[in-house]
């Protein structure tokens, strides 16, 4: 298995749920952190509560191409370079169909498809150079098997996965590995402003989803984890 020590890791989406539980496992690995959310005040607390200097941290919006490319100006000027980038990010929406607006199909999309394809592109420019690296995304269940009143946000997920399959077949000549991580739900504050009913007591608590992401970091030499799929016992639709 590889090891994180000293490892240039990239966090994107690390103010969130699974985030929060992620980090201090890499941190405690020996990895060399950068760390990135949507919201200032969040990563300040968050900087402060793992003990990392302020300067390993930029507050992005993934949506913005220029703000990821300043993203990775930092990560260059303070990592040297980048071995994984792990892309935590995204949003959700649950309405059915004929509730849906243009508008909020259209801001799914930018933000888990237009978002990861902006990190990807940034992140593959550099370990291209290097001809080795580590993407990991989650598009989570709902990238794999639908749900009704789910149109927008599996659209964005099964869209994640095509890309990053097709990804995957550009890159078969090098060592840069693609992970993508299907979480069949995460009690996480995602849930805290869909009106939808869930058993958030019966869902995959958040500590141990940041756990199968630090697992996935380290890959054996001779292989790759392709895919992962976690689900609760309780709602298991694979």
């Amino acid at each position: 298995m590889e090891q994180l020590f000293g490892k240039r890791i990239l966090v994107v989406g690390a103010t969130g749920g699974i985030g929060q539980h992620l980090c201090p496992l890499l941190k405690q690995s020996g990895a060399r952190l950068f760390i990135s959310g949507k919201r200032v005040d969040q990563l300040q607390k968050l900087v402060g509560q793992w003990g990392i200097d302020e300067s390993y941290s930029c507050a992005c919006d993934v949506t913005n191409p220029s703000m990821v490319q300043q993203l990775f100006h930092w990560v260059d000027k303070h990592l040297g370079g980048l071995d994984i980038l792990i892309n935590l990010s995204g949003i959700g929406l649950i309405k059915p169909i004929d509730q849906l607006a243009a508008e909020e199909f259209e801001q799914v999309m930018r933000v888990n498809i237009f978002g990861a394809f902006y990190l990807t592109q940034a992140a593959l420019e550099r370990m291209r150079k290097q001809q080795r690296g580590l993407l990991v995304h989650v598009p989570g269940i709902l990238g794999k098997a639908p749900m009704a009143g789910a149109a927008a946000y599996c659209a964005s997920k099964y869209a994640l996965v095509g890309m990053m399959q097709s990804i995957r077949e550009e890159l078969k000549r090098t060592a840069i590995r693609i992970s993508l991580l299907y979480f069949g739900g995460v009690d996480t504050p995602f849930w805290d402003h869909l009106r939808l009913q869930v058993q958030r007591e019966k869902l995959i608590r958040a500590e141990e989803a940041a756990r199968a992401v630090w697992f996935v970091c380290q890959q054996p030499d001779s292989g790759v984890v392709n895919e992962m799929v976690i689900q609760p016992f309780s709602h298991q639709v694979l």
